[in-house]
């Protein structure tokens, strides 16, 4: 597909993400933020946070233009496209299933979602934070696996994910400049048998969380059986991003 696409920037709280704030609106069709980085720039137009995030941290006025995603919005947009335990437990995949359920883009565009941290200095735009992907978590043992998971699930919808950093990244997307999202190639020249046995053997484990707190019971998880899940989709991932 090519042509004028409806692009989505998806804004994560990296050191690199303020290089944003000098671009022009008129490339995205929304600017979503993720936790804090609604302090990036002021014309986001959705801010998804999760459940504990501190209420002193929200945006004293939300404009008539701009919307507020807990988790009553987006726990249901991520069950439906396989829930937590097989899409990752990091915001940023979070809010690209949101993204792709509510706002149906053509291209999903992340920056300042790397999800790789230095030893010493600034984890975050606005200084030092926790960095959730280092939890001892079973849904962040491969964030590559679950970028190439939502990277597959988004061409099935005929959408494209990209990484707008330049920087060393943990997402499997393909890089692009912002200025060019409009033009994109969207490939939508996807495997569907193989894309659709892998969601298959997902229906089968049954590792599903309505609520979204995947942490409070996790017995009944096998890490193998995730992991064989997770090589699979960087496989058909790797075979995907050949043809695009």
């Amino acid at each position: 597909m090519t042509g004028e696409q409806k692009v989505v920037l998806i804004l994560g709280s990296g050191p690199n993400v303020t290089a944003s704030q000098n671009w022009p609106a008129a490339w995205f069709d929304h600017i979503v933020a993720m936790n804090n980085a609604w302090r990036v720039r002021p014309d986001w137009t959705a801010l998804v946070y999760p459940e504990d995030f501190p209420a002193d941290r929200m945006p004293d006025r939300v404009s008539s233009d701009q919307c507020l995603i807990g988790a009553r919005a987006f726990v249901p947009a991520q069950n439906g496209f396989g829930g937590f335990v097989y899409a990752g437990g990091t915001m940023a995949f979070t809010t690209g299933y949101w993204a792709l359920s509510a706002l149906r883009p053509t291209v999903l565009a992340f920056m300042g979602c790397d999800m790789v941290y230095p030893k010493s200095g600034d984890t975050h735009f606005y200084g030092t934070g926790t960095a959730d992907p280092l939890r001892d978590d079973i849904t962040l043992r491969d964030l590559g696996a679950k970028s190439a998971r939502l990277a597959l699930v988004a061409a099935r919808q005929g959408c494209s994910c990209v990484n707008l950093s330049q920087d060393p990244s943990a997402l499997l997307f393909p890089r692009a400049k912002p200025e060019s999202l409009r033009n994109r190639r969207v490939s939508l020249d996807l495997d569907r048998a193989r894309y659709a046995a892998l969601r298959a053997k997902e229906d089968a484990l049954g590792y599903h969380t309505p609520t979204g707190r995947y942490w409070e019971d996790m017995r009944h998880v096998d890490p193998n059986a995730v992991a064989v899940l997770d090589q699979g989709w960087r496989d058909l991932f790797v075979r995907h991003a050949a043809q695009m």
